[in-house]
């Protein structure tokens, strides 16, 4: 059953700007230019995984651009924390395997001091979407997320140069043994049709050439080794480039192409913008041409984010929410932490496992993410999450929250929580809700967690 995204009542939001030149020009709220609770949410929700009230104060204060200013580059110790966090997920990767780094990645996301490095971390993840069942190893896997979020705002040639000697990348892609005789044609196609160039950029030639250009990279024993003797040094015929080209090579002659500046600027617009239209190649083409001149992905990233088109009506509330986002936007939205191991496996149960994406094409992603069966275990898992004892304990207490920011009453907390996970959007009866979690609750803790958990699934809150 295909669910059609229902009409989201916004709260004062910019119209879509009427030309791609005004499309890309920063931001400045002004007369139907609205910087609002909103619209703040919006800008948290896609530049990282959602804010509670306190984040959300920050940058209603902050202004747009001085709220971009912070997300790109944060005044805390970034380096500090990674150093932390680093220690902790080498640990995981040698004492619990993929599942101890998978829940220590998941509260990296949840507490991390830069959440558009991790959010475009997970871009990188599922355009590389290597099969972490193929890499053997946790530690492969941890140094294959360290690259990506080394790389994950700066030149993509870089990025991609640094993928074509990633033991996880090789490996997830059957490119783990790169004999001259048998140039690996599955690794290339790869490259060309879902990381770079996209679908009809490219003739069967390239794939052949550019698989050549791939041989002498060997995985063993889990790391990336170069053989010599096992590298085709002839001459390739690459996208009308010639030459004895190697993997760096070819990272840069991908890179270069008009086709694949389009294709990175159109999944930047799925990925931050919305996954409900399909963008023209007009609006797409400042981007693009940025990206041919500069080859700075962050450059382009804070292009979107600063952007008319971000904060319009075209952007807001146009994507569907990924599992990932739901849960971590609820947890982080209420100002607590749970156990991300159990997290994990709820996650893998809505159909988003990291490490383990579905196919080479990574994970569908807009519509792909609700049926039926998905929808209602979304419920569930706000339902697990919001119960206050059980699998997850009582991490979360949304009336707790409410009174930490003022609102003691029940009706007060309800206004509150409103806010803070719809800032209005809904068309719904509040009262009503209230009433109803009243007469399953109790007590107002017990109210305000079967209130919350009613927000959690009204159909506006899928959506990011």
């Amino acid at each position: 059953m295909v669910h059609r995204t229902p009409p989201c009542r916004a709260p004062e939001v910019a119209p879509a700007p009427a030309s791609p030149e005004q499309a890309w020009l920063p931001y400045q709220p002004g007369d139907g230019r609205p910087w609002n609770l909103g619209v703040a949410a919006h800008l948290l929700r896609r530049a990282g995984f959602g804010a509670g009230r306190a984040r959300l104060g920050q940058a209603l204060e902050a202004g747009p651009q001085g709220t971009i200013d912070a997300l790109l580059r944060p005044e805390a110790d970034t380096a500090a924390f990674d150093r932390a966090f680093d220690e902790h997920e080498g640990r995981a990767a040698e004492t619990g395997g993929e599942a101890a780094l998978r829940s220590w990645w998941l509260r990296r996301m949840l507490e991390t001091p830069h959440p558009l490095q991790e959010k475009m971390t997970v871009f990188w993840l599922e355009r590389a979407a290597a099969d972490g069942a193929r890499a053997g190893e946790a530690r492969v896997l941890l140094e294959h997320v360290r690259l990506l979020r080394q790389h994950a705002l700066g030149d993509p040639r870089t990025l991609l140069a640094s993928l074509l000697r990633d033991p996880a990348m090789l490996l997830g892609h059957g490119g783990e043994a790169g004999r001259r005789s048998r140039p690996n044609e599955r690794l290339a196609r790869h490259l060309l049709e879902n990381v770079t160039l996209g679908p009809g950029n490219f003739s069967p030639e390239d794939v052949h050439e550019a698989a050549r250009a791939l041989t002498g990279g060997f995985v063993q024993g889990g790391r990336y080794a170069f053989v010599p003797r096992e590298h085709d040094a002839g001459v390739k015929r690459i996208l009308g480039r010639e030459g004895n080209f190697s993997g760096d090579d070819l990272a840069g002659i991908l890179c270069e192409q008009p086709a694949a500046a389009e294709s990175l600027a159109r999944a930047l617009y799925r990925w931050l913008v919305a996954d409900e239209d399909e963008p023209e190649r007009a609006l797409l083409a400042p981007l693009a041409e940025a990206f041919v001149r500069e080859h700075d992905f962050g450059q382009l990233v804070e292009t979107v984010l600063r952007s008319n088109l971000f904060f319009s009506a075209r952007a807001y509330r146009r994507k569907i929410k990924s599992p990932l986002e739901y849960a971590l936007g609820l947890i982080l939205a209420l100002e607590g932490m749970v156990s991300t191991t159990e997290l994990a496996q709820d996650l893998a149960a809505l159909g988003q496992e990291l490490f383990r994406p579905p196919s080479a094409r990574g994970w569908a992603g807009g519509r792909r993410w609700i049926d039926e069966a998905t929808l209602a275990r979304r419920h569930n898992l706000a339902a697990d999450l919001l119960r206050g004892a059980g699998r997850y304990g009582d991490r979360l207490d949304p009336y707790e929250v409410a009174r930490r920011h003022g609102c003691e009453r029940e009706d007060s907390a309800a206004r509150f929580l409103v806010d803070l996970l719809l800032q209005g959007d809904a068309d719904l009866d509040a009262g009503a809700l209230l009433q109803a979690a009243q007469e399953a609750g109790g007590n107002p803790a017990a109210t305000l967690r079967a209130f919350a958990r009613a927000l959690a699934r009204v159909p506006e809150y899928q959506l990011a």
